[in-house]
């Protein structure tokens, strides 16, 4: 068993999952996988089974009975990583748009430099981001720093999905109260960390969006990150 183990949430990702697997297990720094799956209709977690047999005591599987939001299938992700006893827990999204060698940066900047917590970085210099049409990159951009001006964190790319944490910081949150299930979930998880003065630090990266596969995002998703990021900032002002 590693140190260090890749959360990796599945909903209909078939298309992605076996290479992403393979990707990871390819690197030269050793990580664990953990796959958690929505019990996805297109059978996302059989063919994380038959892999299994290739990657024993390395490749894990959790599935859950239904689609039910990201932040929820990360909370069930870091309770059974911590209870498995690894120090390094990242998030990773299925479908490439985090390449997987970046991984070892992540890690290095936890294990060796110090950090608690290790954010893939799409803005922290420039915008670096590949395939996506103007208005996303728009959107997404805006996004972060609407987030930093309402929250006051010194983070540029607030909502990133590509994150390791020192377990340290996922045992000084009380994880069952974080409240959100989309992408601000990415964004409260961030600010419970900074709120705490956990060593955050970003790395950068190039994002490069999905080739295969459908993308998750929602205007419900997006509602949650725009009105929730101001409901977490108010609850947190009569928080110690």
């Amino acid at each position: 068993m590693t140190d260090a183990v890749v959360i990796i949430p599945t909903y209909n990702e078939a298309e992605n999952v076996e290479a992403i697997i393979n990707a990871v297990f390819s690197l030269d720094s050793a990580f664990d996988v953990l796959i958690v799956d929505d019990n996805s209709p297109d059978k996302t977690h059989e063919i994380v089974q038959r892999l299994q047999k290739a990657y024993p005591e390395r490749l894990h599987l959790e599935v859950r009975k239904e689609k039910s939001g990201l932040g929820t299938a990360y909370i069930h992700g870091f309770k059974w990583c911590l209870e498995k006893g690894y120090t390094y827990i990242f998030e990773m999204d299925a479908d490439f748009s985090h390449n997987p060698k970046d991984l070892e940066r992540l890690y290095k900047a936890c294990k060796v430099d110090g950090a608690h917590m290790a954010i893939g970085s799409r803005y922290v210099k420039g915008v670096n981001v590949v395939n996506w049409p103007i208005g996303r990159v728009i959107l997404s951009y805006m996004a972060s720093k609407y987030v930093r001006l309402i929250t006051g964190m010194k983070i540029y790319d607030t909502t990133a999905g590509f994150v390791c944490y020192h377990r340290n910081v996922l045992e000084a949150l009380n994880l069952d109260e974080i409240k959100f299930i989309g992408y601000a979930f990415q964004i409260e998880m961030k600010f419970n960390a900074y709120r705490k003065k956990f060593k955050i630090v970003e790395v950068p990266i190039v994002f490069t969006d999905r080739v295969r596969g459908e993308s998750k995002l929602s205007k419900s998703i997006i509602s949650e990150a725009v009105f929730g990021v101001l409901k977490m900032k108010y609850r947190s002002l009569f928080k110690k």
